[in-house]
């Protein structure tokens, strides 16, 4: 029986955003000029707002024996469940550059994506921002980039 997946988002000009998404958003940017990426010159910055209120940042860090270096989004969430072991994520925004400026849009790898719905299931849902150059994807629930994800309920 032939099925189909609908996945439901918000897309809003980056301009309109509200007040908490724009700082963010902000944070993400700022953080991936400090990206270590001197062979793809790709520089990914992401930005986990926890329930406490504090803001974790991870830039992306390429590494010359790929695929040693880390993505931006595990970069975060990775400090973040480090320094903040039982605080739960809310939300987690996303931003890119290339050689030319901002990304028009941006999206996690898979890997990535695989972490985002570990974090979900050791906490809960959060909401992901997806900030390209004009637009932001937001999703409500992180678990909707991984359909179909493996979330170890049947180990």
């Amino acid at each position: 029986m032939k099925q189909q997946l609908s996945i439901p988002y918000l897309l809003v000009a980056n301009s309109e955003l509200e007040a908490r998404d724009k700082d963010l958003e902000a944070a993400a940017s700022a953080i991936a000029e400090r990206a270590y990426a001197p062979y793809s010159h790709f520089r990914v910055g992401a930005a986990v707002l926890l329930e406490n209120g504090v803001i974790v940042t991870g830039s992306n860090q390429e590494n010359a024996a790929y695929p040693s270096g880390l993505c931006a989004e595990r970069t975060a969430l990775f400090y973040a469940g480090s320094q903040y072991p039982d605080v739960a994520v809310v939300a987690l925004a996303v931003v890119a550059y290339n050689k030319d400026g901002r990304v028009a849009q941006i999206s996690p790898c898979g890997a990535c994506r695989q972490v985002l719905m570990e974090t979900a299931v050791r906490f809960r849902p959060f909401r992901l921002l997806l900030c390209g150059s004009r637009e932001t994807i937001i999703l409500e629930d992180c678990r909707q980039v991984l359909p179909f994800g493996f979330d170890g309920s049947e180990l």
